[in-house]
């Protein structure tokens, strides 16, 4: 379906802690019809890497067509525009 809308989800997954901003986001993708690459970031040393590649301080990250919207509030934001 070439009008499929989707999105990566960088977010936290970690063996003791589920960052529970990135289930958040993953829901708010998966109810506005967005196909969710999911990737999770399983380890302290995966996640202090995504960070400093991508120069934020926080998961989850969403990219939405090769642009980084944010975390779950900027989503919660870009999805109400």
């Amino acid at each position: 379906m070439a009008d499929q809308k989707s999105a990566i989800l960088y977010r936290m997954v970690l063996p003791d802690h589920v960052c529970p901003f990135g289930v958040r986001a993953k829901e708010m993708l998966e109810a506005a019809g967005f196909e969710v690459d999911d990737r999770i970031l399983s380890s302290r040393e995966e996640v202090d890497a995504f960070k400093a590649e991508h120069g934020v301080d926080t998961t989850p990250q969403v990219f939405i067509d090769d642009k980084r919207i944010g975390g779950s509030d900027d989503l919660q934001r870009y999805l109400a525009a």
